[in-house]
């Protein structure tokens, strides 16, 4: 045992620990063990993040995963890594080359560009890495991958040229996210939908063989008017079936367009009528599929109107445009109105700006393995926590579209397909292109260049970050590392993601390692701030969780958000919690330090009967610890477990075991002292490795300083012992100390409130007069006057109280606390008159404003129902002082 300083310096005692389990390879996975496997793979951060709260929940839930499976005897493996981020990073490094070399990425010439990305990875990469470290992660990080590490990459053109072949992947015009200003697809995932104040333009298009007679339409986009090339009506809508098959003028360029019946038009929006302009809208799109309509792309890449037709637009930016188009239409006598309108917008996550739905050129893949995917979750081989994202996932595999999965960046994974130099351009901008047109021999697709690359251009795209880390489980590991720990145990990802990853790396995991990649799956919780909004930097209600572990400690702010979030319900996150998490290692360290304080090693512990009731009855609150532990973690109630840890030791052990054990310091009685010393030594060497993978560093820190670990072990990779402590003592003694325990402890509140309801609850003068109800009441007063802060506990079977002596039904008999020498009877029946006064008072107010009945049909409901718990509360106190003075009269 050393000595523990007087105060606990987290910051210091957490990067200690970690120095030491990194040097003593603590985290290392062992591929030929015979242990059982346990695994789970990190979700990769980007390579350009810092840690976030989200991170801070996910990551130590996997550590708290990983950490419990090492006490449990198996063979661990937590791979970690980052993503390279496509978008993300080569957004950030453009800016950087603009601002420091006023140049471009195309000025400098792909070569050189990626030569600045990857040196930016590298000085900025490592960042998140660290501050997972300083989290306490227990990371394997001699794994640590990168999607865009050489054989991660191998990986990666492998699958794309083998799903090629099978004929999955393919390329050709389709309707994508497009975003005007980093000139790239976008996936879903990268378009955030914002609510704007927008407007609603109503126009009026002239039919074309009734001259004069108009048909009304509405639409945000005026701008996209000269790609219109329809105008749709719901066929239910009776407003308009005569004009069904007939054709409308558009205004500019001039062109006769046809009226179309089709059952997507919404009847109530707008005017019921919508302009078609399947170049510019989803929807639009494929209305003009089903009717095939001719697509008129009026957008250059950038959003600017690319229309020479119409020269005061051509050119112009598409909002600069969209005013123009509506002063144009007003002045042609077609613009009726425009009202404000609210709807929601899809911006592009990096750049910020409205994204444009778009025709374009890309590569998309058919997915595979889609039935494996779908049963795997639908028969429960693999397990969503919680259930209800079940539903959620097979929508979304009951309703797959092709995944473009190219991208119009240079960072990235280059797409594995050349083309002969003399047929580039046409091949290209083919309509289509897929496995069969390889038999031209002007197409190669492979994973090594052509051998006579000089004859030989590649395709410019790289592939969507999505398309590398839906092979994240099995493509971080080598064959020999497949082989012991694939399939993984868990993965711990954010409901956000279910599509974009989760299910995706389902499918893969059934194609190219013809099984599921992970058993179970859970679902992390949203961060928001105590107000309920989402964390951001623009609001500035996001704490750096480096700050909050520089002030609380990285196990306090583990402990204290671990604490919030229950499974399936949004966090709330309130710094007061991180503040008791950080009290929470204060008070154990204490207790610890405490424990040290009495003496030195205990005598042999026996465990029996004999031991008193306050000894068994902690033992049995181990045992039960155990056992409600074991059930949370199967369940991956994780607040639960944080919940039942807090509770067993803040309030059973502290507040009950230790205050009721202190008597056998004061006692004198060394055969006493050294049954609580061995109690005190098992319950905090068995609590200490309960609480580990929840608060691994001050555990680990605490066990070694007080001898539950040996020289040279560590908590961390100590097997937890599940036996019970309490199996040699019969169920009825155990039965028997719970009860005098729980009956002991009540009975000190009540007297302790009965003593700070007469002002005495510093006073230890007091003496109490117990009617007990059974003979162990005795054995239990020395006790019980500690608990409660008294002079003395003396039993009375027969003891007549005088006439306003205050008592106490309590679990161990009537308990009388007589007052004389220790209060002014005149001047504490003075101030209950006084206090009676005011509280009466407030019950008269309260209860004029309540049969008011102006005050309560006008006042919110809530505020009448606070109004009556006040009334309530202030005649139950004000019954309490009447029955208090009635006893002094």
């Amino acid at each position: 045992m050393s000595e523990l300083p007087k105060a606990y310096e987290p910051q210091e005692v957490e990067i200690n620990w970690y120095q030491k389990w990194l040097e003593n390879k603590c985290f290392s996975a062992d591929v030929n063990s015979s242990k059982e496997a346990y695994s789970i793979v990190i979700p990769p951060p980007n390579v350009t993040g810092i840690l976030h709260l989200g991170h801070v929940l996910n990551n130590s839930i996997q550590d708290i995963l990983a950490r419990r499976a090492r006490q449990q005897g198996k063979e661990v493996l937590w791979l970690p890594g980052t993503d390279h981020a496509g978008i993300a990073t080569q957004t950030k490094v453009e800016k950087k080359v603009r601002e420091e070399e006023n140049t471009t990425r195309r000025e400098l010439g792909r070569e050189e560009f990626l030569k600045r990305v990857w040196d930016w990875k590298d000085k900025h990469g490592g960042i998140i890495i660290k501050q997972l470290k300083r989290l306490g992660c227990s990371c394997d990080w001699d794994r640590e991958r990168f999607t865009m590490d050489e054989d991660y990459s191998e990986w990666v053109s492998k699958v794309f040229v083998d799903l090629f072949n099978e004929g999955l992947i393919y390329r050709g015009k389709r309707m994508v996210n497009w975003c005007p200003v980093s000139l790239t697809a976008l996936s879903d995932e990268e378009v955030i939908p914002k609510p704007q104040r927008s407007k609603l333009y109503f126009m009026k298009y002239e039919l074309v063989d009734s001259p004069g007679e108009f048909l009304e339409i509405s639409t945000t986009r005026p701008e996209t008017l000269m790609g219109d090339i329809a105008v749709a009506v719901n066929p239910k809508d009776e407003r308009f079936a005569k004009y069904v098959g007939k054709n409308v003028r558009r205004p500019f360029p001039e062109a006769e367009i046809p009226v179309i019946a089709d059952d997507h038009v919404d009847i109530e929006f707008g005017t019921g009528a919508l302009k078609i302009t399947p170049a510019h809208d989803k929807a639009d799109f494929e209305i003009g599929e089903r009717h095939n309509l001719e697509i008129i792309d009026i957008l250059h890449p950038d959003g600017r109107i690319n229309c020479p037709e119409v020269p005061e637009l051509d050119g112009l930016d598409r909002f600069v445009a969209r005013k123009k188009a509506a002063a144009k239409l007003e002045e042609m006598g077609l613009l009726i109105k425009v009202e404000e309108h609210e709807n929601n917008v899809g911006y592009s996550e990096r750049a910020d700006v409205p994204i444009e739905p778009r025709i374009s050129m890309q590569w998309f893949l058919k997915y595979p393995a889609v039935q494996e995917a779908t049963d795997a979750v639908a028969n429960g081989d693999i397990t969503f926590r919680p259930e209800r994202w079940n539903k959620i996932y097979a929508h979304w595999m009951n309703n797959l579209q092709d995944w473009c999965i190219s991208r119009q960046l240079w960072w990235g994974h280059q797409i594995p397909v050349w083309y002969r130099k003399d047929k580039a351009f046409d091949l290209k901008e083919a309509e289509s292109l897929d496995v069969k047109d390889t038999e031209s021999g002007d197409i190669y697709v492979g994973t090594e260049p052509p051998a006579d690359g000089d004859n030989w251009v590649r395709d410019e795209d790289v592939m969507d970050t999505w398309f590398s880390s839906w092979l994240w489980p099995f493509a971080t590991m080598d064959e020999q590392t497949r082989a012991k720990f694939y399939p993984t145990t868990d993965l711990v990802t954010g409901p956000d993601i279910i599509f974009f990853w989760v299910a995706r790396m389902i499918m893969a995991g059934y194609r190219f390692e013809g099984e599921l990649p992970f058993k179970n799956v859970f679902f992390t919780s949203i961060i928001r701030d105590i107000q309920g909004r989402k964390m951001s930097k623009s609001l500035g209600n996001s704490p750096d969780p480096i700050d909050l572990m520089e002030k609380y400690g990285a196990d306090g702010l583990r402990f204290g958000l671990m604490r919030i979030a229950p499974i399936g319900s949004d966090v709330k996150f309130d710094e007061t919690m991180i503040e008791e998490g950080r009290n929470f290692a204060n008070k154990l360290y204490n207790a610890c330090r405490f424990r040290q304080m009495q003496g030195g090693e205990a005598a042999d512990l026996v465990i029996d009967e004999s031991l008193p009731v306050y000894h068994l009855d902690i033992l049995a609150k181990l045992d039960e610890l155990d056992e409600k532990l074991e059930k949370a973690y199967a369940s991956y109630r994780f607040n639960d477990v944080t919940q039942h840890l807090y509770e067993f030791f803040w309030t059973e052990y502290c507040d009950k075991f230790l205050e009721s054990a202190k008597f056998d310091f004061r006692s004198g009685d060394d055969a006493a002292k050294q049954k609580t010393l061995g109690v005190i030594d098992l319950v905090l060497s068995k609590y200490l490795a309960h609480l580990h993978p929840f608060m691994p560093h001050i555990t680990e820190e605490l066990s070694a300083k007080m001898g539950y670990v040996a020289e040279g072990e560590f908590l961390m990779t100590k097997a937890l012992d599940h036996s019970n402590v309490l199996d040699g003592v019969s169920a009825e003694a155990i039965t028997r100390a719970k009860e005098i325990t729980a009956a002991v402890h009540e009975t000190a509140g009540r007297l302790r409130n009965l003593k700070a309801e007469y002002q005495l609850a510093a006073s230890k003068d007091v003496v109490f007069v117990i009617k007990p109800v059974a003979d162990w009441v005795a054995a239990e007063c020395d006790t019980l006057a500690l608990l409660v802060g008294a002079k003395e506990m003396q039993l009375q079977a027969d003891f007549d109280a005088p006439k306003g002596t205050p008592a106490s039904v309590t679990p161990i008999g009537e308990v009388y606390m007589p007052l004389e020498g220790l209060i002014d009877m005149d001047a504490e029946k003075a101030r209950l008159d006084k206090e009676i006064d005011k509280i009466a008072k407030e019950v008269e107010k309260s209860s004029k404003k309540l049969s008011n009945e102006n005050f309560v049909a006008r006042a919110k409901p809530e505020v009448v129902a606070v109004e009556r718990e006040r009334l309530q509360e202030w005649e139950a106190k004000l019954a309490q002082l009447k029955e208090m003075r009635l006893a002094l009269a």
